[in-house]
């Protein structure tokens, strides 16, 4: 593990924390003793803040609380007789589901990007990252910059390379920032009826924005969880067999603060006969198909391809769509409701559809199940900074390929018209020449060096309903370019190469306007209006 950098706290601080996490010295920590309304908006501000979620409890949310009270109470009231009711239903009885009914806050601080993927990979679980749109990352913690440092790699020939080439990309990002405020500035002048505080904002995050493809993967973030006790041991299962060394080392931290406040669920996870078999089947199953792969695909080039590409879909969707529409509504089987459908003129399954769909006045207004009939598949070639934002949709099923500099760049449209193409571009070299410098020594490790701006291939699969809410909501003019550009492609993918015309007809608050000058202005000024209306 990576050298931590451990916040120091004063005694009166120290007890206030005492009471509510579950240590005060580690990069992972439970909340415990607090309701969850607090966890909940607790997290909400992690991902917006560039100070730890101590720090950030103290200074912004421990004024709130009554903690006069019993400062006996801790989390260990009443767990012993949790413990022999669990181990008998749930360890004894094998029901997995009395899992699902305890859930715990989990704070993952200083963890790099490429881990970050990995602790959100479970679907079930929810998940708030710092924001690389409102947090510069050209400040420094405890006097370096913000990036994890492999110990394998440290202590090889390669580790003074390694530190001096990830500073020379934080210098060269922090350099940056400045210039791009600047070049903002100039190109959006601030509006008489917008706060300093509005306009320093959309600025900032404009200029974050732009430049956020030059941080490394392995950019340390801080990283919220909530999630059940089952969804936590899945969780742990995989990072024990993953074959990032940062992963299993975070994975003994995890599950020591989870067993303080869960430890009944997680009993099984270092369990010879159970997790245990478990990780090694995860870890000899990825080895044998990278062997595989290597074995068949070693001599084959990466073809040329669009960004976003429609692979597979059900050319019957809409039909099957109209068809689960009606079916609640019935007493007939869905095969004889669709020999129905299909007698159906066009415009009769279009009223239908319409029916279905409704008066949607904004994009959580959003119809019910049958939506979840038909599919689509794209396989997506994409900068890793999209793919971030992208894969926290999590109920969709998306995997993805190793980051490498294989797929090449993407220069930002701001960057080139700003007039600072010569350091990214150096930059994106010297990640490149980094990575092939690690790769064959350190092959798990070489992705930390890539910076965000590479491409990844990463294929999408979901259902009419999921690509509606994904689609809507990561069009809207406040989204980052290189993602709005994704969900547009599949937009119009969905329509004119599936056919699926009513469908994507649906997907109505899908936006496909060009960029905003300032994509985060107006979202702001909604902010700042909500913030005033409510101090009122």
């Amino acid at each position: 593990m990576t050298v931590y950098i451990a916040e120091e706290f004063d005694a009166s601080e120290a007890d206030v924390l005492r009471r509510y996490f579950t240590n005060l010295d580690q990069p992972v920590f439970a909340l415990v003793n607090l309701p969850e309304v607090v966890k909940g908006a607790l997290f909400a501000r992690y991902s917006r803040s560039p100070k730890s979620l101590r720090r950030l409890f103290l200074d912004e949310f421990v004024g709130d609380l009554d903690i006069e009270g019993d400062v006996t109470i801790d989390a260990t009231v009443g767990l012993d007789r949790a413990e022999e009711l669990y181990n008998r239903v749930f360890f004894e009885y094998g029901d997995d589901s009395v899992a699902q009914l305890g859930g715990v806050h989990l704070a993952c601080e200083q963890a790099s990007n490429v881990l970050t993927k990995v602790l959100e990979w479970g679907r079930l679980m929810s998940y708030l990252e710092q924001s690389t749109r409102y947090i510069a990352y050209d400040s420094r913690l405890g006097g370096r910059y913000r990036y994890f440092r492999p110990p394998a790699v440290l202590k090889s020939e390669l580790g003074t390379r390694y530190v001096a080439e990830m500073d020379r990309q934080f210098a060269a990002y922090s350099a940056l920032i400045p210039d791009l405020v600047d070049f903002f500035r100039d190109q959006t002048p601030k509006a008489p009826t917008d706060s300093d505080f509005v306009y320093r904002q959309a600025i900032q995050a404009k200029a974050l924005d732009s430049i956020r493809g030059m941080l490394p993967a392995a950019s340390i973030s801080n990283l919220g969880i909530y999630g059940d006790g089952q969804a936590y041991e899945a969780l742990l299962l995989r990072m024990r067999a993953h074959p990032l060394a940062e992963a299993r080392s975070y994975a003994d931290l995890m599950l020591t603060e989870l067993r303080k406040v869960i430890p009944s669920f997680l009993r099984r996870v270092d369990l010879e006969d159970r997790g245990v078999v478990t990780s090694t089947y995860i870890k000899t199953n990825h080895r044998a198909m990278r062997d595989i792969a290597d074995r068949v695909f070693a001599d084959t080039p990466a073809e040329p391809a669009p960004q976003v590409r429609l692979l597979d879909f059900d050319p019957d969707g809409e039909a099957k769509v109209v068809a689960a529409a009606l079916y609640p509504h019935t007493s007939l089987s869905e095969d004889q409701i669709l020999r129905r459908v299909h007698a159906m003129s066009v415009d009769e399954r279009i009223a239908v559809l319409r029916a279905y769909e409704g008066n949607r006045t904004n994009r959580r207004t959003r119809p019910g199940r049958a939506l979840e009939r038909p599919f689509y598949r794209f396989d997506v070639l994409a900068d890793y900074g999209a793919f971030r934002d992208l894969q926290r949709h999590r109920m969709m099923t998306i995997d993805w390929q190793a980051l490498s500099p294989l797929h090449g760049f993407d220069m930002p449209e701001a960057v080139d018209a700003a007039g600072v193409t010569g350091p990214f571009e150096e930059a994106m070299h010297r990640s490149a020449e980094l990575h092939d410098l690690m790769l064959d020594p350190f092959p798990t490790e070489a992705p930390y060096a890539v910076a965000l701006a590479y491409r990844l291939r990463f294929v999408i699969e979901m259902n009419a309903r999921q690509s509606m809410h994904m689609l809507e909501l990561r069009t809207s003019p406040q989204g980052h370019p290189a993602y709005r550009r994704v969900c547009q492609d599949m937009h119009r993918l969905i329509a004119d190469e599936a056919g699926h015309h009513a469908l994507a007809a649906m997907m109505c608050f899908v936006d496909h306007s060009d960029e905003t000058p300032l994509e985060r202005l107006d979202a702001e000024r909604r902010a700042e209006s909500r913030r005033i209306e409510h101090q009122g």
